[in-house]
């Protein structure tokens, strides 16, 4: 009972600390497609970053799935 407690415990906080890095990494793309962006791109802006973040998206899923196999798990991928 312990243990399954520790182990949600454990995968919640993973979670969590998951989604602020997300929203990290969410702010610091949105100023680099601003920074390299004039302010008027607008739509364009919105969508160079959302392909920008399924290219990262893509690369890092591709990469963690790689890695699962390798160490002899199963991938979700």
């Amino acid at each position: 009972m312990r243990s399954q407690f520790l182990t949600t415990m454990i995968q919640l906080a993973s979670a969590a600390f998951g989604v602020v890095a997300a929203l990290a990494w969410n702010a610091f793309i949105t100023e680099l497609v601003k920074a390299y962006l004039p302010a008027q791109a607008g739509l364009v802006g919105l969508f160079i970053y959302a392909v920008v973040v399924t290219i990262i998206a893509v690369i890092v899923l591709t990469s963690l799935g790689r890695a699962a196999e390798r160490a002899g798990g199963k991938s979700a991928v």
